[in-house]
């Protein structure tokens, strides 16, 4: 006996659990296997399909491993050169502050040939979201030693690990714009777990409701893996990250409303 499993009540909108949000295009994600970048995307996306301001969103990035980004998101997108997506994003608010304005950027990019754009663009307080997706290495460029890289790390041009004395520190980005006055919003996520998930996405969506009221910078940091710079599978990245990352850069919000978070003794 054959069993009919067409049933109409069961294909309903009501009983669905989950469909991909209509702000991220049909084309494939061309990131690695178990990179945090395709999560990121979709919660951006799914905050900007729940706010209901697809059509008032213009996104900018950069160079780096999100430089085909224009390909995944259904809304406006500009190309920035390397570093200069909040300079580009600036000008984009400027021009129209009615829309809501964000960058997606790399730690190579932001931290590093971006420093300039990134802490003045803070420091002025512009009404624009930043999305600093940190895996702690140059990723698309072939796993170069990036500002954020940790002491000891190994990288393709740190190939014995990260010697401070030599190559300086790595840089706590977030922690050094947590203390300029035009930043509202400061937080540091993640994404390699689901209960992260759910974290990251609320944090995305406080950033763009600030933006709503006028509130200046708010800078959301995604603690990612890259399992490929890294020379790891994506699960050995996740432990890796969890072990070696997370202590170095702890998640948790570094600043709301405009002042600092008291971390408890």
């Amino acid at each position: 006996m054959t069993q009919n499993f067409d049933i109409p009540e069961i294909r309903t909108p009501e009983n669905l659990v989950y469909k991909k949000t209509s702000v991220l295009t049909d084309n494939v994600l061309h990131y690695c296997p178990g990179c945090g970048h395709g999560t990121t995307h979709r919660l951006i996306a799914e905050v900007i399909e729940e706010m209901g301001i697809q059509s008032e969103v213009i996104g900018v990035a950069p160079v780096g491993c999100s430089v085909l980004a224009y390909n995944y998101f259904d809304i406006d997108m500009q190309e920035a050169a390397h570093g200069r997506a909040p300079a580009l994003a600036t000008a984009i608010k400027r021009v129209y502050p009615e829309k809501f304005v964000f960058t997606y950027q790399g730690d190579g990019d932001l931290a590093a040939i971006g420093t300039n754009e990134t802490l003045h663009a803070c420091n002025r307080g512009e009404n624009i979201t930043i999305i600093f997706i940190n895996n702690a290495i140059y990723g698309m460029t072939g796993g170069q030693m990036a500002p954020t890289t940790l002491p000891g790390m190994l990288t393709s041009t740190s190939p014995y690990g990260r010697d401070v004395q030599m190559m300086g520190n790595p840089l706590k980005i977030t922690e050094l714009l947590a203390l300029l006055p035009g930043t509202y919003y400061v937080t540091r996520q993640a994404v390699h777990t689901a209960a992260l998930v759910r974290r990251a996405k609320k944090a995305i969506r406080m950033a763009f409701e600030n933006q709503k009221l006028n509130r200046g910078v708010s800078f959301v940091e995604v603690v990612s893996n890259c399992n490929s710079g890294w020379k790891l599978t994506p699960l050995q990245a996740n432990k890796w990250l969890e072990e070696n990352m997370l202590p170095f850069y702890p998640l948790g919000d570094l600043k709301v409303n405009g002042e600092l978070v008291k971390k408890s003794e």
